[in-house]
């Protein structure tokens, strides 16, 4: 009474096919595996530019540290 069988799965899965499609079905599999490894490979590069970040490589906007000397410069009014 609780809980569900194999059997109501089955015809939960039958529905859902039935409403949807398996072309649909397939379409929306590989969108979500698709948004998945998106998100691992973003989660990766900004693993490596917190690191960059902690090496002192990349500064916090993730541009590159340059070191230079600011020479002062004259201006004349006219």
């Amino acid at each position: 009474m609780g809980g569900l069988s194999i059997w109501h799965w089955l015809i939960v899965l039958l529905v859902v096919v039935l409403i949807f499609g398996t072309k649909k079905l397939r379409n929306m599999g590989s969108d979500l595996g698709g948004a998945v490894k998106g998100f691992k490979e973003g989660m990766k590069s900004e693993d490596d530019a917190a690191k960059l970040i902690k090496e002192g490589g990349l500064n916090k906007e993730g541009g590159q540290t340059i070191e230079g000397e600011v020479k002062d410069k004259k201006t004349t009014n006219v």
